[in-house]
């Protein structure tokens, strides 16, 4: 179990924010890459632009760990369509972190040369435990009640488990556990059942075996969600009826049903859902039915703030601190 402060310092030198200042925030996730640019003035955020793209990294790692170069391609291109939008925003004052698919590839510094000769700035491949505090970070800001609550983050290639209060995270982990990585273990001829369902949800539970004690020994009150895949469970259901935001585990039940009589990957199409996201999704269902049933949740709320949002904030604070 990863300690909150147990954290490298990976901004050597902090941000002195003046008055008025742009900030942006890249995140190179395994399945997408989001550009978040934000004006910082009278103490406050401004978001000035949000971009994302869906850029499937995680796919795009062979037999061997190492991004094939299709998937390098596609990543620059989206990095390039980025680049416009980052004009006003000093070098110190932008960020750009990798997350799973980065972590695993063994390429990774050709990638790393190549993005950082097209953004013009560095670019971080930041642990899992560095990510989970980001999330939170990201969330929390984006909630204005108090209380301890968990969160969870649902990526590409791995998933992230953070308690915290306000906006101190007490506990966190990250999960080599993806809707892409998984699509690509338990659905990868792309049928769909039951049966699948139940082995893709099987592999999650054990692997959430050994956190389940030390997180309800902590506990929470409320438990909140975070990023695409549980957005999309969010939007989904409430397209059929349910609470805008909201997902239950009556929902979920009935979400996964209606996946599973799909049949096919390439037949998943349900109101509310994006059909660049089709693929991956049940696989997503599948990891997120396996968290509410090791945590014994019922009710999980959609929060509107991850790791971009996190990136931001923390550059802030850090900026912040050195002007004291």
């Amino acid at each position: 179990m990863n300690s909150p402060t147990e954290r490298p310092n990976l901004v050597s030198d902090a941000v002195d924010m003046p008055q008025a200042v742009r900030l942006a925030a890249i995140d190179l996730g395994s399945n997408s890459f989001h550009l978040l640019v934000a004006q910082y003035q009278d103490d406050r955020l401004q978001v000035v632009a949000r971009l994302g793209e869906k850029v499937q990294l995680a796919a795009g790692l062979d037999a061997t760990n190492c991004l094939d170069d299709a998937s390098m391609e596609r990543a620059m291109a989206c990095l390039a369509r980025f680049a416009p939008l980052l004009d006003g925003v000093g070098a110190e004052c932008l960020r750009v972190v990798g997350t799973s698919a980065l972590r695993t590839a063994r390429n990774r510094r050709v990638f790393i040369a190549r993005a950082e000769a097209l953004l013009g700035c560095r670019v971080e491949v930041i642990p899992g435990h560095e990510e989970a505090r980001l999330i939170y970070l990201g969330a929390a800001h984006a909630l204005a009640e108090n209380g301890r609550r968990l969160v969870v983050d649902i990526g590409g290639g791995s998933t992230e488990f953070i308690v915290g209060e306000r906006l101190k995270p007490l506990m966190l982990e990250s999960l080599d556990i993806g809707c892409v990585t998984h699509t690509r273990r338990h659905f990868a001829d792309g049928q769909l059942s039951a049966a699948r369902m139940e082995q893709a949800e099987a592999d999650v539970l054990a692997r959430l075996a050994p956190l389940k004690a030390s997180y309800s020994e902590l506990g929470w009150d409320e438990a909140l969600g975070s990023s695409g895949t549980i957005k999309a469970a969010a939007s989904v259901l409430a397209a059929d009826g349910g609470t805008p935001g909201e997902i239950t585990r009556t929902g979920l039940a009935e979400l996964r049903r209606r996946l599973v009589q799909c049949g096919h990957l390439d037949r998943v199409a349900l109101e509310g859902l994006k059909p660049d996201r089709a693929r991956i999704f049940p696989a997503g269902v599948a990891i997120l039915g396996a968290i509410f049933e090791a945590f014994g949740l019922t009710t999980m709320r959609y929060a509107d703030g991850a790791l971009r949002e996190g990136v931001l904030h923390d550059m802030l604070a850090r900026g912040l601190s050195a002007r004291r």
